[in-house]
Parts: C-alpha cells; structure tokens; sequence
C-alpha cells in the first residue's frame, strides 16, 4: 500500500505542475477482457472488472494527458472437458481453472482529440499486484447402464508469490466524450513484464487486457 500512496504521489505531484489549461476529473468503471500471453497454452480470456477514477489535463484544445487510479480484476482461464461412452454408460469429465490477478493500476496516457469528442490514446501503465488466487472447479459424472453419479470439487490456492509484485505495461485505445462530460472508452493494455515470478522457471506470461469503460468528467 505504500508503494501505491508513492507513485500515485509522484504521479499527482508531476501532473500538477504542467500548465494545463482545463482540468477536469471523475469516476470511471468498466469491463475487462483478460489473458496472459507467451509461454501459456489453450487459455482462454477471464472476464473481470476496473474502478476507480480519472484527471484529465488539456495543454491544448486537442492535446492533452489523462491520468487514473483504478481497482483492475485480471488474470486468465483455462477449460477442460471430454466425454467418452463405453458399454452405453457416459463418462464426462469437466474442469475449469482461473487465475485470478488483483492490481492496483496506474496509467497515464497522452490523448488527442481528432474530432469534436472524438480521441485517441496512448502511454505507459504501471500496477501493483493487490492479490493473486488460483481457482479450481472439478466435476465427473457417470450416466448409464443403472449409474447417474456426480462427483465435483473445488478449491482455491493464494500464489501471490509467484506472481510478480509490479507490473508495467503500455496502453493503446479510442476514446469519445460527450459535452455533459459522459465518456466511453475502448482501450488494449500490453503487459511487458514478466508476470510469473518462480525461481527456476523461465516461462514468460505477459498480461494482457482489453477493457471497455463508462465515466464521468466533472
């Protein structure tokens, strides 16, 4: 947590001396659509979720930065399943894992408003890892020839250890706002660290997220 209260210090701290010409800021939340990339096979994207808010600073009418402190939901899922019937009796198995990655994200990205309302975006992110689980669901089921079994499990695991504690990555996106300050976004982060963090091991997983976002500028 200190080092989320240091960065976002410095990040405000910077900000507040550029000479802006209008400043606006608000809350914003959306809908993330997270992976790893690299060394990982047959994942699939999680969906989670970002909150927090955004201070917009505009050097020009159409040049400017945007600076946020968001909540970001990410990590990734991996699904299993096969069925196989022999002598008419159904065996299916299912199996699904989620790894599930917290981080306190902070942004900060150069905007060009091409149109009336109309931007694009672009610039580094840094996040702080808040928490790190991995989730299972297990389920195996008989069916036929006099059985109709189920069996199922699940559990979770804490690998905030080996997990990597920052994570820096670039943003790319679009963005549009209306004049009563209502704005939406659409937005790619590029993960460039190395998310897996175990000795030994060289595997390379990257983050990487799309999020779709709703706010508000004041």
């Amino acid at each position: 947590m200190k080092k989320v209260l240091l960065i976002a210090a410095v990040a405000v701290f910077g900000l507040s001396n550029v000479n802006a010409q209008e400043v606006s800021f608000g809350p914003k939340a959306g809908v993330n659509f997270a992976t790893l990339t690299g060394d990982v096979e047959d994942n699939d994207l999680k969906v989670g979720f970002h909150i927090g808010g955004a201070l917009e600073l505009m050097f020009t009418e159409k040049m400017g930065l945007q600076a946020e402190l968001l909540y970001s939901l990410q990590g990734t899922k991996d699904s299993y399943s096969s069925t196989e019937t022999i002598g008419g009796v159904t065996y299916t198995e299912e199996e699904e894992t989620k790894l599930n990655l917290s981080y306190i994200n902070i942004p900060v990205s150069f905007k060009y408003y091409v149109t009336n309302g109309f931007s694009v975006e672009a610039g580094p992110q840094v996040g702080i890892l808040a928490s790190a689980k991995a989730d299972y669901e297990y389920t195996e089921r008989v069916q036929g020839g006099g059985f109709d079994e189920t069996y199922s499990e699940s559990g979770d695991e804490d690998v905030k250890d080996m997990i990597s504690s920052i994570d820096f990555g670039l943003n790319f996106g679009l963005g549009y706002k209306l004049d009563n300050g209502l704005n939406f976004s659409a937005r790619y982060n590029l993960g460039l660290t190395n998310v897996l963090d175990v000795d030994g091991v060289d595997d390379k997983w990257n983050n990487g997220v799309i999020q779709l976002s709703a706010g508000f500028m004041f």
